[in-house]
């Protein structure tokens, strides 16, 4: 449908950019001040006098984080996290909803399977019996146990489902004349048309894994296999801690003025990965979702 343009068009079109604009600044202000805290003086930051620029600029926090072993490890942990488990996730989604996204006629037990599902939705364990079936399991204190929990994201499966359901069933029904079985279907035809809801999921999946940091802290002992996000919160509960005590020597202060810069150099590293596959993933993002959320 043609749309013209008039005057109280243009104002709505200039307002709506004007506040989303607006909005996007706000969002940034707060990875301003922490990129600015990183590149400022140990005594800038204790005194409060950083805001979104840096006072006293040096960079001795990233040089620090460098020689951060411990942040190094739990950096590459939560990059075998997303490989693997992202891994994982996608292959059983795309598993899980392709036969779903059948007929019941086809597929006589998919409404079972489907109850099932989103029964898992709706009803969630809580913390004291998810954790009493890992460690049954033997998974405590392992990679896997950051994985395997979670391996079939219920969400992402009914999104994909309901993408594999809006294909047309003309280009289906053609490939099962020509002799294609459903697993040649799954991977020749639904999957390359299914590309803009598969990023969409891998994307779920890769923020959902790389921002875990409660499952680190229940399952994980061992300092070598502790995630980024879950090191992190530990340096930021000890800084809290720190901020709390009154009576603070002046080695004490001076500690935690570089404690401050150091962990927003942290913040301002972890942040980097997921800011640099999203762009990749943009052009898929949206049309995933909406094409993928109109069925049941």
């Amino acid at each position: 449908m043609r749309r013209y343009k008039n005057a109280s068009n243009i104002i709505f079109d200039v307002f709506v950019l004007l506040l989303l604009l607006l909005f996007g600044f706000l969002c940034l202000l707060p990875l301003l001040h922490l990129l600015a805290l990183s590149l400022s003086s140990s005594h800038a930051a204790l005194s409060g006098l950083v805001t979104f620029f840096p006072v006293d600029f040096t960079p001795t926090a990233y040089l620090m984080l460098i020689r951060d072993e411990r942040y190094v490890t739990a950096f590459m942990v939560s990059i075998q996290r997303i490989l693997l488990g992202g891994g994982i996730n996608l292959v059983l989604t795309i598993l899980t909803a392709f036969p779903l996204s059948m007929e019941a006629k086809k597929f006589p037990g998919r409404n079972i399977y489907m109850w099932a599902i989103i029964f898992t939705m709706l009803f969630v364990a809580s913390v004291v019996p998810w954790f009493f079936v890992i460690r049954a399991t033997g998974l405590l204190d392992s990679i896997w146990a950051l994985v395997l929990p979670g391996a079939l994201p219920v969400f992402n499966t009914i999104l994909l489902m309901n993408f594999f359901r809006n294909q047309p069933k003309e280009i289906k029904e053609s490939a099962l004349m020509d002799g294609v079985n459903p697993f040649q279907m799954m991977v020749k035809i639904a999957v390359p048309l299914a590309l803009p809801a598969i990023a969409t999921v891998t994307m779920f999946s890769i923020v959902n894994h790389w921002n875990a940091f409660f499952d680190g802290m229940l399952l994980i002992s061992t300092p070598s296999g502790i995630p980024l996000q879950t090191y992190i919160q530990s340096l930021i509960a000890a800084n809290v801690t720190m901020v709390a005590q009154s009576g603070m020597t002046p080695e004490e202060l001076a500690a935690l003025s570089a404690l401050r810069t150091f962990n927003a150099a942290r913040t301002i590293v972890a942040i980097i990965p997921i800011l640099i596959v999203y762009p990749f993933m943009q052009r898929f993002f949206v049309t995933g979702i909406t094409l993928g959320s109109v069925k049941e």
